[in-house]
C-alpha cells in the first residue's frame, strides 16, 4: 500500500543529513508519479551547464537543462504548464504537466510561443521502486510538502530553493540554512 503522504505533485525536500550524496544533497524534487509500482520525479533545483540548444541543435533557445537525478541520464526530459499547446501530455497536478509531443515543443519554442516559465527540461529523473520512497521517508531522508507554487514551481528561481523551503520549515532546520554544502569541509 503507499502512503497517504506521498502524493505526485508534492515536493520531496532532502534532509540536511544527505551529506556527500552529489545527487539528493540539497535536493528538492517535484514528485511527477507516485503508485504501488513505485515513484519518479525530478530535481527541479540543480541546474546544470547545459542549454537546450546545446543538447538539441534545431531548438534555438537558451533555456537551462537540469540534473533531473541519476536514472536515464542520457534521456532528456521536461514538465510545462502549458497543456493546450503541447499534445499528450500527462498531468503531474496543480496545472503542470510532464513530456508530450516533443516535435510540437520544438516548433513552439522556436515560434517563441514558450518561454522559461512555461517549461524546463532535465537530463535523467529520480526513481524508486515499490515502497523504496516509503521507507526512505521512515528513516528521514526527505521532507514532504505540497507545491504551494502549483504551476509557477516551473519558472521559480533554484539558485537558493533547499535554502528557502529549509527556512520555511523553521525550528531546528534554521541552523542548516547558513551551513556549508559540506559541513566536514567547515
Amino acid at each position: 500500500m503507499i502512503s497517504d503522504k506521498l502524493k505526485k505533485g508534492h515536493l520531496l525536500i532532502a534532509e540536511p543529513s544527505i551529506i556527500g550524496d552529489l545527487s539528493f544533497n540539497r535536493s528538492v524534487i517535484l514528485l511527477a508519479d507516485h503508485n504501488d509500482e513505485g515513484s519518479v520525479g525530478f530535481i527541479i533545483n540543480k541546474p546544470l551547464k547545459y542549454t537546450i540548444h546545446d543538447l538539441v541543435p534545431e531548438i534555438d533557445a537558451t533555456f537551462k537543462i537540469y540534473n533531473g537525478g541519476p536514472v536515464e541520464q542520457d534521456n532528456l526530459y521536461f514538465i510545462h504548464n502549458i497543456p493546450d499547446l503541447i499534445p499528450n501530455s500527462i498531468e503531474i497536478s496543480n496545472g503542470i504537466y510532464w513530456g508530450g509531443d516533443f516535435e510540437s515543443t520544438r516548433d513552439l519554442i522556436n515560434q517563441g510561443k514558450v518561454n522559461k516559465n512555461n517549461i524546463r527540461f532535465f537530463l535523467g529523473y529520480t526513481g524508486w521502486e515499490a515502497h523504496q520512497l516509503e521507507d526512505e521517508m521512515s528513516s528521514n531522508s526527505w521532507i514532504i510538502t505540497k507545491n504551494v507554487y502549483e504551476n509557477k514551481i516551473i519558472g521559480k528561481s533554484t539558485t537558493h530553493f533547499w535554502k528557502e523551503k529549509i527556512m520555511e520549515l523553521g525550528g531546528d532546520y534554521l541552523i542548516w540554512s547558513n551551513a556549508p554544502e559540506n559541513p566536514l569541509l567547515n
